[in-house]
């Protein structure tokens, strides 16, 4: 069974999960085309990290930070290899989703590589859809972007 819960990165496991992903993206990115949170900034008060598991394993993870004007961004998105296809990343999504719902944040968005087709398929299930760049990211062909308009709970 899969949980999702908020949690530190400052474990030595997340730690480990974070360094997997990073790994990950620049097998597929340059690194000076990377925009990571270290795990210290995942820990800042902006950021809430929500992690995967299934049976006390730590599986994938990802992140909401916030931004003024009531934007949040999806961040730190991953699955490991053997947990990919299962819909993993639409839980973690859908779990970000509901708290900047439940803070009142207005739009969601994100930066993601040219080359991770993957996400692509799990934001655009979500509801996500592609747009110029956001916030402060550079306009280079080694980016993504996506953005979601949020509506807030009901009362």
């Amino acid at each position: 069974m899969i949980s999702i819960a908020n949690e530190t990165p400052l474990t030595g496991e997340i730690r480990a999960l974070i360094a997997e992903l990073n790994a990950a993206l620049h097998a597929l990115t340059p690194p000076e085309h990377c925009y990571h949170l270290t795990v210290e900034q995942m820990a800042e008060r902006d950021t809430t990290v929500f992690i995967a598991r299934e049976n006390g394993a730590a599986v994938g993870c990802g992140a909401l930070k916030r931004h003024g004007c009531r934007i949040g961004e999806v961040k730190r998105m991953y699955t490991r290899p053997a947990w990919q296809g299962r819909g993993m990343g639409g839980q973690i999504v859908a779990a970000i989703e509901d708290l900047a719902r439940a803070e009142c944040l207005e739009q969601l968005v994100l930066e993601t590589g040219d080359r991770h087709h993957a996400a692509y398929k799990v934001y655009e299930m979500a509801g996500f859809r592609r747009c110029g760049p956001v916030l402060d990211y550079p306009d280079t062909g080694w980016s993504v972007f996506y953005k979601k308009p949020i509506a807030p709970e009901a009362a």
